[in-house]
């Protein structure tokens, strides 16, 4: 395991505005979220799913959790 480098965890600067880098990682999990929404829709899978706003969310959170695991502070 490497070491938490905190130079990484530095704001984002946007025209002025500062954003926590997790709004990047947030921005980086919508391209296969919106991916993967899609083809469960065309499979059919959100039939079998009780609550699909509440499985979508937890779909989400997943996929963040999983980019921000993978990738560490290397990627910012």
């Amino acid at each position: 395991m490497t070491s938490l480098d905190i130079d990484g965890l530095r704001p984002l600067d946007l025209f002025g505005f500062y954003l926590p880098p997790l709004m990047l990682w947030i921005l980086v999990a919508l391209i296969p979220f919106i991916l993967l929404r899609w083809s469960l829709d065309r499979i059919g899978a959100y039939s079998f799913i009780w609550h699909r706003p509440l499985f979508d969310a937890a779909l989400f959170v997943a996929i963040l959790g999983g980019l921000i695991f993978s990738g560490g502070t290397r990627w910012l």
